[in-house]
């Protein structure tokens, strides 16, 4: 038996709906968006279009315009404080951010003197949003926020920050890496200036695509990464200035782009809802399952309201890579051990530098999964103790 728990890091299974719709443009169309005037240039336009009002309703963006796709979340992140944040800028962040937040900060301060602060949590990831009350300066221009953890799943309370965003009129950037699918997102009802989302996580799509929503206004100050050719206005030298085209220079991954549109589809069609309540309860499950064993610590909210379906652990007398390795090796349950590309989390945690084991359950994941990691795990316990 195989069971696959690292939907953190990307859902293995897709739905059948977004393999067939990759396989028919890639056999039957397979041509530039934008690039060319004959009719399979315009189709597989028309397909980008379908996908960019699709991620548009998902996300509650007035105008499908707002949609920009770029390679990875890491990408929309990376444009987003790289094109927003200026000279001597002060940004606030939570203890949650993933090195695809840290790190364009930390080379940012090195660029242009831009100065962070991290907004307390406690050792369960839990955010204050009134923090930011405390910590805003005069200087501050941005809060940067992750919905969830990737390591432990916390949520973080997004409404609440929003509001305060706009109340001192801050640039708000969200990193959905590990909600968008699985949890509600009101880009307008947020306040986000920016929503930076991925395909490949709970969103169900393939790897390589994401992209972000992005306010008209915000748009308009917001540099470019990179430029080039567009498709459009190409007798001028400068980047067009218009949305989505000032940051979708170069060839767009339209299968990948197929991919998403078709996998959010499928989701609008289940409704993100439903998705949440199994998530929930399969959580919920694992969570309660993990406290019966002896030698476990679990880090977290350990509260299936409070977090997503991602869970951290240790296991006493064994550390966590070897613990993955046994758990793939001897029962097929592929997990992920570590720091998760996110040292930041983990000093929250108070998991720093030793990290944990992270097991992550997604749209496919089941209840007999879930029986079966229990199982598992139990008899490693056992092994330990024997």
């Amino acid at each position: 038996m195989q069971v696959y728990m690292d939907n953190a890091a990307t859902s293995q299974r897709k739905p059948e709906t977004v393999l067939k719709a990759m396989e028919q443009f890639f056999k039957e169309i397979n041509c530039n968006p934008g690039r060319g005037g004959y009719e399979l240039s315009l189709e597989a336009g028309r397909r980008v279009i379908e996908a960019r009002a699709a991620l548009a309703g998902f996300f509650s963006a007035e105008d499908p315009g707002q949609v920009v796709f770029t390679p990875n979340i890491t990408v929309a992140l990376n444009i987003a404080l790289k094109g927003l944040l200026t000279q001597g800028d002060h940004v606030l962040i939570t203890g949650l951010e993933h090195n695809a937040v840290v790190r364009p900060l930390t080379a940012l301060s090195k660029e242009r003197g831009v100065t962070y602060t991290v907004l307390p949590a406690d050792s369960r990831g839990i955010v204050d949003p009134q923090a930011v009350i405390e910590a805003v300066g005069p200087n501050t221009r941005m809060i940067v926020a992750t919905h969830a953890s990737n390591v432990c799943g916390t949520i973080v309370p997004l409404e609440e920050m929003g509001k305060l965003a706009k109340e001192y009129g801050l640039y708000f950037v969200i990193d959905s890496a590990q909600t968008a699918g699985c949890l509600p997102l009101d880009f307008e009802g947020l306040n986000a200036s920016v929503l930076a989302f991925t395909g490949h996580k709970h969103l169900l799509g393939p790897m390589g695509i994401g992209g972000f929503c992005v306010k008209k206004e915000v748009a308009e100050r917001m540099q470019p990464l990179y430029e080039g050719g567009t498709g459009s206005i190409s007798d001028r030298e400068e980047q067009p200035g218009f949305l989505p085209d000032k940051f979708e220079s170069g060839t767009l991954n339209t299968l990948g782009i197929v991919g998403l549109g078709a996998a959010v589809e499928y989701l609008r069609s289940i409704g993100v809802d439903k998705v949440r309540a199994k998530e929930m309860e399969l959580t919920g499950k694992l969570l309660n399952g993990l406290r019966e064993l002896p030698g476990i610590t679990i880090y977290g909210p350990q509260d299936p309201r409070l977090q997503t379906g991602t869970v951290a652990l240790n296991m006493h007398g064994i550390d966590n890579a070897e613990l993955c390795y046994v758990l793939d090796q001897k029962f097929g349950i592929m997990t992920r051990p570590g720091l998760h590309c996110a040292p930041l989390a983990h000093k929250t945690l108070g998991t720093f530098p030793e990290g944990v084991l992270r097991l992550s359950l997604g749209h496919f994941t089941t209840e007999e999964d879930i029986d079966y990691v229990l199982d598992c795990l139990r008899k490693v316990c056992q092994a330990l103790t024997a």
